[in-house]
């Protein structure tokens, strides 16, 4: 976390936090949900303004979290800013490094964190899983091919797994609710 956050929450103890403003897509895309847009429907079906911001990704990147309760969030100051999620805390892009036949890929967040997997589990409709030392994220789409040759190579064996029971297996809450 910031250094000027945590300075922020001990000056402001007190802020309440935010709910349904935040949410995070299945391809790892920050989204702004105003109150015009959260009355037109909910997320996913009604996205919001996609964050292109690239400070300002960085920052919530920086400041994005899970509470006790697997609410993830973005602590913005003060204020937590509850995000809601398509799929998954985590959205990872998977890259074989240039050249390398014999290795293993490399796991990234959207947040550009490293992450070591240690499970893989595909759904019903196709999406591929990863559990790993930082949580339970969707691999996102465009990294499918390669997330394909570590399952051929045996790097990672599919098991499978129900999406809807997901956030209860994994323990996280896809719509934080005050």
């Amino acid at each position: 976390m910031d250094a000027i956050v945590e300075a922020a929450l001990k000056k402001w103890p007190n802020v309440p936090h935010c709910h349904g403003w935040l949410a995070l897509d299945a391809r790892g895309d920050w989204y702004m949900r105003d109150d015009r847009i959260q009355a037109a429907g909910p997320f996913p079906q009604v996205k919001g303004s996609r964050i292109d911001h690239d400070k300002l990704k960085a920052f919530i990147a920086r400041n994005y979290q899970a509470d006790a309760d697997g609410c993830w969030h973005f602590q913005n100051g003060p204020q937590r800013v509850y995000v809601q999620l398509e799929a998954t805390p985590w959205v990872w892009r998977v890259q074989w490094p240039d050249g390398d036949v014999d290795g293993t890929p490399s796991v990234t967040s959207h947040t550009g964190l490293a992450a070591q997997v240690q499970g893989c589990w595909l759904d019903a409709e196709g999406r591929l899983y990863l559990s790993t030392d930082l949580g339970l994220g969707l691999v996102h789409s465009q990294d499918m091919l390669d997330a394909a040759r570590a399952i051929e190579q045996g790097l990672w064996t599919p098991q499978p797994l129900d999406a809807a029971e997901a956030p209860r297996r994994f323990g996280f809450v896809r719509d934080p609710r005050p």
